[in-house]
Protein backbone atom coordinates (compact mmCIF):
# COMPACT_ATOMS: atom_id res chain seq x y z
CA UNK A 1 0.00 0.00 0.00
CA UNK A 2 1.34 3.54 -1.34
CA UNK A 3 1.80 6.06 1.61
CA UNK A 4 1.29 9.57 0.48
CA UNK A 5 3.85 12.26 1.36
CA UNK A 6 3.28 14.70 3.93
CA UNK A 7 2.72 18.02 2.59
CA UNK A 8 6.09 20.15 3.18
CA UNK A 9 5.93 23.03 6.46
CA UNK A 10 6.70 26.04 3.84
CA UNK A 11 3.77 25.05 1.39
CA UNK A 12 1.22 24.03 4.37
CA UNK A 13 2.37 27.69 5.75
CA UNK A 14 1.65 28.94 2.60
CA UNK A 15 -1.93 27.41 2.03
CA UNK A 16 -2.72 28.56 5.75
CA UNK A 17 -1.45 32.21 4.97
CA UNK A 18 -3.88 32.17 1.46
CA UNK A 19 -6.94 30.96 3.34
CA UNK A 20 -6.86 31.59 7.23
CA UNK A 21 -10.50 29.98 7.94
CA UNK A 22 -9.15 26.87 7.09
CA UNK A 23 -7.61 25.88 10.57
CA UNK A 24 -10.57 27.03 12.37
CA UNK A 25 -13.49 24.59 13.07
CA UNK A 26 -17.01 25.76 13.51
CA UNK A 27 -19.64 24.20 13.08
CA UNK A 28 -18.07 20.71 12.10
CA UNK A 29 -15.95 22.52 9.22
CA UNK A 30 -12.73 20.69 8.27
CA UNK A 31 -9.88 21.51 11.41
CA UNK A 32 -5.87 20.50 10.84
CA UNK A 33 -4.72 18.55 13.18
CA UNK A 34 -1.13 17.90 14.39
CA UNK A 35 0.38 14.53 14.42
CA UNK A 36 2.88 12.33 16.00
CA UNK A 37 5.17 11.51 13.26
CA UNK A 38 8.00 8.90 13.08
CA UNK A 39 9.60 7.70 10.15
CA UNK A 40 7.03 10.14 7.62
CA UNK A 41 8.56 13.11 9.30
CA UNK A 42 8.56 16.33 7.42
CA UNK A 43 12.49 17.42 6.37
CA UNK A 44 13.16 13.63 7.37
CA UNK A 45 13.50 14.14 11.02
CA UNK A 46 13.94 11.32 13.44
CA UNK A 47 10.47 11.86 15.15
CA UNK A 48 8.77 14.99 15.77
CA UNK A 49 5.67 16.75 14.75
CA UNK A 50 3.65 16.98 11.97
CA UNK A 51 0.28 19.01 10.86
CA UNK A 52 -2.20 18.08 8.33
CA UNK A 53 -4.44 20.74 5.94
CA UNK A 54 -7.55 20.78 6.93
CA UNK A 55 -9.52 17.57 6.87
CA UNK A 56 -6.64 15.31 6.96
CA UNK A 57 -5.82 12.55 9.58
CA UNK A 58 -3.34 11.06 11.65
CA UNK A 59 -2.16 7.77 10.92
CA UNK A 60 -0.19 4.77 12.55
CA UNK A 61 1.32 1.88 9.98
CA UNK A 62 3.87 -1.39 10.45
CA UNK A 63 5.27 -3.06 6.98
CA UNK A 64 7.35 -5.94 6.83
CA UNK A 65 10.58 -5.13 5.60
CA UNK A 66 13.96 -7.21 4.61
CA UNK A 67 17.00 -6.68 7.20
CA UNK A 68 19.44 -6.46 5.12
CA UNK A 69 22.09 -8.09 7.84
CA UNK A 70 20.02 -10.96 9.00
CA UNK A 71 17.94 -11.49 5.60
CA UNK A 72 14.47 -11.94 7.71
CA UNK A 73 11.74 -9.96 7.73
CA UNK A 74 11.25 -7.74 10.64
CA UNK A 75 8.26 -5.12 10.78
CA UNK A 76 9.16 -1.07 10.42
CA UNK A 77 6.76 1.26 12.51
CA UNK A 78 6.05 4.56 11.09
CA UNK A 79 3.64 7.18 12.52
CA UNK A 80 2.48 10.95 10.62
CA UNK A 81 0.17 12.97 8.52
CA UNK A 82 -2.22 11.46 5.98
CA UNK A 83 -3.56 14.02 3.53
CA UNK A 84 -6.76 15.47 3.04
CA UNK A 85 -7.08 13.82 -0.59
CA UNK A 86 -9.62 10.52 -1.16
CA UNK A 87 -11.44 11.40 2.59
CA UNK A 88 -8.48 12.33 4.46
CA UNK A 89 -6.83 9.03 3.25
CA UNK A 90 -10.12 7.12 4.68
CA UNK A 91 -10.03 4.38 2.34
CA UNK A 92 -6.30 3.52 2.32
CA UNK A 93 -6.88 3.05 5.69
CA UNK A 94 -10.31 0.98 5.72
CA UNK A 95 -8.11 -1.38 3.33
CA UNK A 96 -5.34 -1.39 5.31
CA UNK A 97 -7.69 -2.39 8.28
CA UNK A 98 -9.43 -4.98 6.37
CA UNK A 99 -6.43 -6.73 4.92
CA UNK A 100 -3.99 -6.43 6.56
CA UNK A 101 -2.17 -9.30 5.02
CA UNK A 102 -1.45 -7.88 1.44
CA UNK A 103 1.87 -7.54 1.52
CA UNK A 104 2.51 -7.81 5.58
CA UNK A 105 1.53 -4.24 5.74
CA UNK A 106 -1.47 -2.22 8.23
CA UNK A 107 -2.41 1.04 8.58
CA UNK A 108 -4.72 2.69 11.37
CA UNK A 109 -5.54 5.91 10.76
CA UNK A 110 -7.86 8.61 13.56
CA UNK A 111 -8.40 12.30 13.37
CA UNK A 112 -10.41 12.74 16.94
CA UNK A 113 -7.92 14.85 18.37
CA UNK A 114 -4.29 16.28 18.28
CA UNK A 115 -1.27 13.70 18.48
CA UNK A 116 -4.13 10.59 18.49
CA UNK A 117 -2.20 8.04 16.42
CA UNK A 118 0.96 8.70 19.08
CA UNK A 119 -0.57 5.26 20.71
CA UNK A 120 -2.13 3.38 17.85
CA UNK A 121 -0.85 -0.25 17.25
CA UNK A 122 -1.93 -1.25 13.91
CA UNK A 123 -1.70 -5.24 13.91
CA UNK A 124 1.04 -6.62 12.98
CA UNK A 125 0.81 -9.84 10.47
CA UNK A 126 3.90 -11.52 9.66
CA UNK A 127 4.28 -12.47 5.82
CA UNK A 128 2.93 -16.05 4.71
CA UNK A 129 4.44 -18.28 2.30
CA UNK A 130 1.04 -19.86 1.62
CA UNK A 131 -0.71 -18.59 -1.37
CA UNK A 132 -3.14 -15.74 -0.32
CA UNK A 133 -6.86 -14.95 -1.92
CA UNK A 134 -6.68 -12.27 -4.20
CA UNK A 135 -7.70 -8.61 -3.06
CA UNK A 136 -10.91 -7.32 -3.61
CA UNK A 137 -11.02 -5.54 -7.16
CA UNK A 138 -10.79 -1.84 -6.49
CA UNK A 139 -13.51 0.26 -8.07
CA UNK A 140 -10.88 3.08 -8.79
CA UNK A 141 -8.63 1.34 -10.58
CA UNK A 142 -10.75 0.67 -13.53
CA UNK A 143 -10.04 3.85 -14.98
CA UNK A 144 -6.20 3.25 -15.06
CA UNK A 145 -7.07 -0.58 -16.30
CA UNK A 146 -8.55 1.39 -19.51
CA UNK A 147 -5.80 3.56 -20.20
CA UNK A 148 -3.55 0.21 -20.09
CA UNK A 149 -5.67 -1.74 -22.37
CA UNK A 150 -6.01 1.74 -24.46
CA UNK A 151 -2.33 1.64 -24.76
CA UNK A 152 -1.97 -1.99 -25.71
CA UNK A 153 -4.29 -1.50 -28.26
CA UNK A 154 -2.51 1.24 -29.87
CA UNK A 155 0.72 -0.52 -29.66
CA UNK A 156 -0.49 -3.13 -31.41
CA UNK A 157 -1.92 -1.02 -33.89
CA UNK A 158 1.29 0.58 -34.63
CA UNK A 159 3.36 -2.15 -35.15
CA UNK A 160 1.02 -3.53 -37.56
CA UNK A 161 0.98 -0.62 -39.53
CA UNK A 162 4.71 -0.54 -39.62
CA UNK A 163 4.31 -4.08 -40.64
CA UNK A 164 2.32 -3.61 -43.83
CA UNK A 165 4.30 -0.37 -44.52
CA UNK A 166 7.64 -2.32 -44.77
CA UNK A 167 5.76 -5.16 -46.51
CA UNK A 168 4.82 -2.89 -49.26
CA UNK A 169 8.32 -1.14 -49.54
CA UNK A 170 10.04 -4.85 -50.11
CA UNK A 171 7.54 -5.56 -52.95
CA UNK A 172 8.39 -2.20 -54.48
CA UNK A 173 11.92 -3.40 -54.65
CA UNK A 174 11.75 -6.64 -55.39
CA UNK A 175 10.18 -5.24 -58.47
CA UNK A 176 12.77 -2.60 -59.50
CA UNK A 177 15.21 -4.98 -60.79
CA UNK A 178 12.69 -6.73 -62.69
CA UNK A 179 11.26 -2.61 -64.05
CA UNK A 180 15.12 -2.00 -64.77
CA UNK A 181 15.98 -5.52 -66.48
CA UNK A 182 12.78 -4.78 -68.69
CA UNK A 183 14.15 -1.09 -69.36
CA UNK A 184 17.83 -2.81 -70.51
CA UNK A 185 16.17 -5.50 -73.16
CA UNK A 186 13.72 -3.34 -74.39
CA UNK A 187 15.09 -1.96 -77.43
CA UNK A 188 11.82 -1.15 -79.41
CA UNK A 189 10.76 1.95 -77.70
CA UNK A 190 14.11 3.25 -76.71
CA UNK A 191 15.94 2.50 -73.40
CA UNK A 192 17.22 4.67 -70.43
CA UNK A 193 19.87 6.09 -70.10
CA UNK A 194 22.69 4.88 -67.83
CA UNK A 195 22.30 8.23 -65.46
CA UNK A 196 18.18 7.18 -65.39
CA UNK A 197 18.59 3.67 -64.38
CA UNK A 198 20.93 4.70 -61.51
CA UNK A 199 18.95 7.15 -60.44
CA UNK A 200 15.69 5.04 -60.70
CA UNK A 201 17.35 1.84 -59.09
CA UNK A 202 17.76 3.44 -55.63
CA UNK A 203 17.13 6.48 -53.48
CA UNK A 204 20.35 5.55 -51.10
CA UNK A 205 22.94 6.07 -53.60
CA UNK A 206 24.65 2.75 -53.42
CA UNK A 207 24.40 1.63 -57.31
CA UNK A 208 22.08 -0.41 -59.41
CA UNK A 209 21.30 -4.22 -58.22
CA UNK A 210 23.45 -6.68 -58.64
CA UNK A 211 21.77 -8.20 -61.58
CA UNK A 212 21.06 -4.99 -63.55
CA UNK A 213 24.99 -4.57 -63.29
CA UNK A 214 25.70 -7.76 -64.62
CA UNK A 215 23.47 -7.58 -67.43
CA UNK A 216 25.33 -4.51 -68.34
CA UNK A 217 28.67 -5.90 -68.04
CA UNK A 218 27.90 -8.46 -70.31
CA UNK A 219 26.55 -5.64 -72.95
CA UNK A 220 29.73 -3.70 -72.58
CA UNK A 221 31.74 -3.33 -76.11
CA UNK A 222 35.22 -2.29 -75.92
CA UNK A 223 36.70 0.06 -78.04
CA UNK A 224 40.32 0.86 -77.34
CA UNK A 225 42.69 1.22 -74.29
CA UNK A 226 43.08 4.29 -72.67
CA UNK A 227 45.46 3.95 -70.13
CA UNK A 228 47.52 1.46 -68.17
CA UNK A 229 48.62 1.47 -64.62
CA UNK A 230 50.47 -0.57 -61.84
CA UNK A 231 46.99 -2.30 -61.02
CA UNK A 232 45.62 -2.40 -64.11
CA UNK A 233 44.13 -1.12 -67.40
CA UNK A 234 41.44 1.43 -68.15
CA UNK A 235 39.72 1.28 -71.77
CA UNK A 236 36.76 2.78 -73.43
CA UNK A 237 34.49 1.13 -73.68
CA UNK A 238 30.33 1.56 -75.12
CA UNK A 239 27.46 0.32 -73.44
CA UNK A 240 25.06 0.68 -76.59
CA UNK A 241 25.77 4.13 -77.56
CA UNK A 242 26.55 5.25 -74.55
CA UNK A 243 30.67 5.69 -73.47
CA UNK A 244 31.77 4.03 -70.17
CA UNK A 245 35.32 3.40 -68.98
CA UNK A 246 36.38 -0.04 -68.07
CA UNK A 247 38.86 -0.81 -65.48
CA UNK A 248 40.33 -3.96 -65.94
CA UNK A 249 42.06 -5.64 -62.61
CA UNK A 250 44.94 -7.53 -62.74
CA UNK A 251 44.33 -11.08 -61.70
CA UNK A 252 46.94 -9.98 -58.69
CA UNK A 253 45.26 -6.69 -57.69
CA UNK A 254 41.39 -8.83 -56.55
CA UNK A 255 41.89 -7.32 -53.20
CA UNK A 256 42.18 -3.91 -54.81
CA UNK A 257 39.10 -4.19 -56.88
CA UNK A 258 37.07 -6.12 -54.30
CA UNK A 259 37.60 -2.85 -51.74
CA UNK A 260 36.67 -0.15 -54.62
CA UNK A 261 33.60 -2.01 -55.64
CA UNK A 262 32.90 -1.89 -52.10
CA UNK A 263 33.54 1.42 -51.60
CA UNK A 264 31.89 2.61 -54.46
CA UNK A 265 28.64 0.45 -53.22
CA UNK A 266 28.39 2.59 -50.28
CA UNK A 267 24.98 3.70 -49.01
CA UNK A 268 25.30 8.11 -50.20
CA UNK A 269 28.36 7.43 -51.64
CA UNK A 270 27.45 9.42 -54.88
CA UNK A 271 28.31 12.89 -55.58
CA UNK A 272 29.22 14.82 -58.12
CA UNK A 273 33.11 15.34 -57.33
CA UNK A 274 33.28 11.51 -56.64
CA UNK A 275 33.50 8.91 -59.99
CA UNK A 276 30.30 7.70 -60.91
CA UNK A 277 30.32 4.35 -60.28
CA UNK A 278 28.08 1.79 -62.97
CA UNK A 279 28.56 -1.33 -62.59
CA UNK A 280 31.17 -4.20 -61.18
CA UNK A 281 31.58 -7.67 -62.40
CA UNK A 282 33.87 -10.73 -62.49
CA UNK A 283 34.35 -12.65 -66.06
CA UNK A 284 35.88 -15.15 -67.06
CA UNK A 285 36.59 -18.98 -67.94
CA UNK A 286 38.32 -22.04 -66.66
CA UNK A 287 41.43 -20.74 -68.13
CA UNK A 288 41.58 -16.85 -67.72
CA UNK A 289 39.51 -14.18 -65.36
CA UNK A 290 38.71 -10.73 -65.54
CA UNK A 291 37.88 -7.95 -62.84
CA UNK A 292 35.99 -4.88 -64.27
CA UNK A 293 34.73 -2.17 -63.03
CA UNK A 294 32.57 0.01 -65.44
CA UNK A 295 32.23 3.72 -64.76
CA UNK A 296 31.76 6.94 -66.02
CA UNK A 297 34.17 7.88 -68.95
CA UNK A 298 35.83 11.41 -68.89
CA UNK A 299 37.43 12.33 -72.17
CA UNK A 300 39.93 14.72 -70.72
CA UNK A 301 41.54 11.94 -68.91
CA UNK A 302 43.62 12.64 -65.24
CA UNK A 303 44.38 15.56 -63.70
CA UNK A 304 48.05 14.73 -64.12
CA UNK A 305 47.63 14.41 -67.83
CA UNK A 306 45.08 17.45 -68.04
CA UNK A 307 47.77 20.17 -66.69
CA UNK A 308 50.86 18.66 -68.84
CA UNK A 309 48.37 19.75 -72.34
CA UNK A 310 46.92 22.69 -70.76
CA UNK A 311 47.16 26.13 -68.87
CA UNK A 312 44.82 27.36 -66.46
CA UNK A 313 43.31 30.69 -65.48
CA UNK A 314 42.64 31.84 -62.05
CA UNK A 315 38.91 30.90 -62.70
CA UNK A 316 39.39 27.37 -63.68
CA UNK A 317 41.94 26.87 -60.82
CA UNK A 318 39.30 27.76 -58.79
CA UNK A 319 36.77 25.33 -59.71
CA UNK A 320 39.22 22.62 -60.06
CA UNK A 321 40.73 23.16 -56.26
CA UNK A 322 36.66 23.55 -54.77
CA UNK A 323 35.64 20.69 -57.11
CA UNK A 324 38.49 18.22 -55.17
CA UNK A 325 37.66 19.85 -51.47
CA UNK A 326 34.32 19.26 -51.96
CA UNK A 327 34.68 15.92 -53.20
CA UNK A 328 37.33 14.74 -50.62
CA UNK A 329 35.12 16.78 -47.95
CA UNK A 330 32.06 14.08 -48.61
CA UNK A 331 33.97 11.37 -48.25
CA UNK A 332 35.63 11.88 -45.39
CA UNK A 333 31.95 13.45 -44.18
CA UNK A 334 29.96 10.70 -41.76
CA UNK A 335 26.33 11.24 -42.50
CA UNK A 336 24.35 10.20 -39.82
CA UNK A 337 20.49 9.04 -39.91
CA UNK A 338 19.12 5.52 -41.71
CA UNK A 339 21.07 5.17 -43.99
CA UNK A 340 23.89 6.84 -43.25
CA UNK A 341 27.22 6.77 -44.48
CA UNK A 342 30.11 6.39 -42.96
CA UNK A 343 33.49 8.62 -42.97
CA UNK A 344 35.70 7.34 -45.83
CA UNK A 345 39.53 8.19 -45.66
CA UNK A 346 41.21 7.79 -49.19
CA UNK A 347 44.86 6.88 -48.69
CA UNK A 348 46.23 7.42 -52.38
CA UNK A 349 45.26 10.92 -53.57
CA UNK A 350 47.32 12.35 -56.58
CA UNK A 351 46.42 14.33 -59.84
CA UNK A 352 46.70 10.86 -61.93
CA UNK A 353 43.64 9.44 -59.44
CA UNK A 354 42.02 12.66 -60.36
CA UNK A 355 39.89 13.07 -63.82
CA UNK A 356 38.71 16.15 -65.36
CA UNK A 357 35.28 15.94 -65.90
CA UNK A 358 34.04 18.47 -68.88
CA UNK A 359 32.64 21.06 -66.64
CA UNK A 360 36.48 21.70 -65.42
CA UNK A 361 35.20 20.24 -62.32
CA UNK A 362 36.81 17.04 -60.23
CA UNK A 363 36.37 13.69 -59.98
CA UNK A 364 37.99 11.77 -57.62
CA UNK A 365 38.85 7.98 -58.61
CA UNK A 366 40.57 4.73 -57.57
CA UNK A 367 39.62 3.71 -53.91
CA UNK A 368 41.66 0.35 -53.91
CA UNK A 369 43.28 1.75 -50.30
CA UNK A 370 40.33 3.62 -48.87
CA UNK A 371 39.42 2.79 -45.19
CA UNK A 372 35.89 3.12 -43.48
CA UNK A 373 35.37 4.44 -40.18
CA UNK A 374 31.39 4.48 -38.47
CA UNK A 375 31.38 6.33 -35.04
CA UNK A 376 28.40 3.82 -34.30
CA UNK A 377 30.45 0.95 -33.89
CA UNK A 378 34.23 3.21 -33.45
CA UNK A 379 35.73 0.39 -35.67
CA UNK A 380 38.37 1.57 -38.95
CA UNK A 381 37.59 -0.73 -41.76
CA UNK A 382 40.89 -1.46 -43.66
CA UNK A 383 40.98 -3.94 -45.79
CA UNK A 384 43.89 -6.66 -46.59
CA UNK A 385 45.71 -5.58 -49.71
CA UNK A 386 49.02 -5.61 -50.26
CA UNK A 387 49.05 -2.42 -52.27
CA UNK A 388 50.82 0.33 -50.49
CA UNK A 389 49.88 4.23 -51.47
CA UNK A 390 52.22 6.05 -54.13
CA UNK A 391 55.39 7.38 -52.18
CA UNK A 392 55.90 10.33 -53.41
CA UNK A 393 52.77 11.82 -52.07
CA UNK A 394 52.60 10.08 -48.55
CA UNK A 395 52.85 12.30 -45.35
CA UNK A 396 55.39 12.54 -42.99
CA UNK A 397 53.59 10.32 -40.46
CA UNK A 398 53.08 7.73 -43.38
CA UNK A 399 56.86 7.77 -44.28
CA UNK A 400 58.20 7.40 -40.96
CA UNK A 401 55.65 4.79 -39.51
CA UNK A 402 54.56 6.87 -36.60
CA UNK A 403 50.77 6.90 -38.50
CA UNK A 404 48.42 5.67 -35.52
CA UNK A 405 45.95 3.18 -37.10
CA UNK A 406 43.61 2.92 -34.21
CA UNK A 407 42.94 6.88 -35.17
CA UNK A 408 40.36 7.69 -37.96
CA UNK A 409 41.55 11.47 -38.33
CA UNK A 410 44.94 10.59 -39.15
CA UNK A 411 44.34 8.75 -42.26
CA UNK A 412 41.94 12.16 -43.59
CA UNK A 413 45.21 14.11 -42.05
CA UNK A 414 47.43 12.29 -44.07
CA UNK A 415 44.76 12.45 -47.14
CA UNK A 416 44.82 16.38 -46.51
CA UNK A 417 49.05 16.48 -47.23
CA UNK A 418 48.10 15.06 -50.55
CA UNK A 419 45.41 17.47 -51.25
CA UNK A 420 48.46 20.34 -50.58
CA UNK A 421 50.74 18.71 -52.80
CA UNK A 422 47.93 18.82 -56.09
CA UNK A 423 46.72 21.77 -55.50
CA UNK A 424 50.64 22.82 -55.64
CA UNK A 425 50.52 20.88 -59.60
CA UNK A 426 47.11 23.06 -60.27
CA UNK A 427 49.02 26.03 -58.68
CA UNK A 428 51.78 26.16 -61.12
CA UNK A 429 49.69 26.24 -64.22
CA UNK A 430 47.77 28.89 -63.57
CA UNK A 431 49.13 32.41 -65.40
CA UNK A 432 49.24 35.28 -64.04
CA UNK A 433 50.78 38.46 -65.66
CA UNK A 434 54.15 39.53 -65.72
CA UNK A 435 54.61 42.89 -64.01
CA UNK A 436 56.88 44.51 -66.35
CA UNK A 437 55.04 43.62 -69.71
CA UNK A 438 50.91 44.05 -69.07
CA UNK A 439 50.12 41.89 -71.99
CA UNK A 440 52.28 39.16 -71.16
CA UNK A 441 51.62 36.00 -69.01
CA UNK A 442 53.77 33.72 -67.48
CA UNK A 443 53.43 30.27 -65.53
CA UNK A 444 55.95 27.35 -64.63
CA UNK A 445 56.17 24.08 -66.46
CA UNK A 446 54.07 21.01 -65.25
CA UNK A 447 56.18 19.13 -62.28
CA UNK A 448 55.71 16.30 -59.88
CA UNK A 449 55.96 17.38 -56.39
CA UNK A 450 59.52 17.13 -55.17
CA UNK A 451 60.53 16.19 -58.85
CA UNK A 452 63.78 17.98 -58.51
CA UNK A 453 65.23 16.54 -54.96
CA UNK A 454 63.95 12.42 -55.70
CA UNK A 455 64.29 9.82 -58.43
CA UNK A 456 61.27 9.61 -61.15
CA UNK A 457 60.19 6.68 -58.71
CA UNK A 458 61.34 7.23 -55.04
CA UNK A 459 62.12 4.76 -52.28
CA UNK A 460 60.30 5.32 -49.24
CA UNK A 461 64.33 6.10 -48.14
CA UNK A 462 64.27 8.74 -50.63
CA UNK A 463 61.18 10.18 -49.50
CA UNK A 464 62.03 9.86 -45.87
CA UNK A 465 65.23 11.64 -46.10
CA UNK A 466 63.84 14.46 -48.03
CA UNK A 467 60.17 14.67 -46.29
CA UNK A 468 61.06 14.08 -42.72
CA UNK A 469 64.41 14.53 -42.01
CA UNK A 470 65.30 17.47 -44.31
CA UNK A 471 61.93 19.01 -43.88
CA UNK A 472 61.46 19.61 -47.31
CA UNK A 473 58.37 21.10 -48.96
CA UNK A 474 57.89 22.19 -52.76
CA UNK A 475 58.81 25.77 -53.22
CA UNK A 476 56.29 28.91 -53.39
CA UNK A 477 57.35 31.30 -56.99
CA UNK A 478 57.28 35.12 -55.81
CA UNK A 479 54.64 35.43 -58.74
CA UNK A 480 52.02 33.96 -57.04
CA UNK A 481 51.29 36.41 -54.92
CA UNK A 482 50.00 38.53 -58.10
CA UNK A 483 46.56 36.57 -57.90
CA UNK A 484 44.34 36.51 -55.29
CA UNK A 485 43.40 32.67 -55.98
CA UNK A 486 47.30 31.83 -55.82
CA UNK A 487 47.89 33.82 -52.83
CA UNK A 488 44.82 31.78 -50.67
CA UNK A 489 45.79 28.14 -52.22
CA UNK A 490 49.62 28.99 -51.32
CA UNK A 491 48.35 29.59 -47.84
CA UNK A 492 46.03 26.59 -47.55
CA UNK A 493 49.22 24.16 -48.91
CA UNK A 494 51.69 25.02 -46.38
CA UNK A 495 49.02 24.10 -43.93
CA UNK A 496 47.98 21.14 -45.66
CA UNK A 497 51.59 20.19 -45.83
CA UNK A 498 52.64 20.65 -42.46
CA UNK A 499 54.45 18.26 -40.30
CA UNK A 500 52.15 18.12 -37.45
CA UNK A 501 48.78 16.84 -38.39
CA UNK A 502 47.09 18.08 -36.10
CA UNK A 503 47.89 21.94 -37.21
CA UNK A 504 46.72 20.90 -40.66
CA UNK A 505 42.94 22.24 -42.30
CA UNK A 506 40.23 19.60 -42.78
CA UNK A 507 38.41 19.45 -46.12
CA UNK A 508 35.67 20.99 -45.22
CA UNK A 509 37.33 24.05 -43.67
CA UNK A 510 39.60 24.44 -47.23
CA UNK A 511 36.20 24.16 -48.75
CA UNK A 512 34.43 26.81 -46.85
CA UNK A 513 37.96 29.35 -47.92
CA UNK A 514 37.22 28.50 -51.32
CA UNK A 515 33.86 29.52 -51.27
CA UNK A 516 34.04 32.23 -49.64
CA UNK A 517 36.61 33.67 -52.65
CA UNK A 518 34.09 34.25 -54.79
CA UNK A 519 32.82 37.10 -52.48
CA UNK A 520 35.98 38.41 -50.44
CA UNK A 521 39.47 37.84 -51.19
CA UNK A 522 40.65 39.03 -48.05
CA UNK A 523 40.87 35.76 -46.64
CA UNK A 524 42.37 34.71 -43.25
CA UNK A 525 43.42 30.70 -43.18
CA UNK A 526 41.99 29.40 -39.44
Amino acid sequence: MELQTPVPDDRRDQEHQDDPQESVTTNGAARALQCYCEGHCPGNVQNGTCETRPGGSCFASVEEVLDEETKQWVPEWSHGCMSPEQGGGLLQCKVGTMSPQIHGKSIVCCDSENFCNRDLMPEYNPRTTTTEAPPPVDPHSMPMLALIASIVTCSVLFVFLVTCMYCVYRRREKRKPGYLMNSLYNTTNGHLPIADLVEQSSGSGSGLPLLVQRTIAKQIQMVHSVGKGRYGEVWLAKWRDERVAVKIFFTTEEASWFRETEIYQTVLMRNENILGFIAADIKGTGSWTQMLLITDYHELGSLHDYLQKRVLNPHMLKLLALSLSSGVAHLHTEIFGTPGKPSIAHRDIKSKNILVKRNGQCAIADFGLAVKYSSESDEIHIAPNPRVGTRRYMAPEVLSETLDLKMFEGFKMADMYSVGLVFWEMARRCITTVRSAKNTTTCEDYALPYQDVVPSDPSFEDMYAVVCVKGVRPPIPQRWQDEDILVVLSKIMQECWHPSPAVRLTALRVKKTLVKLETDCTIKIV
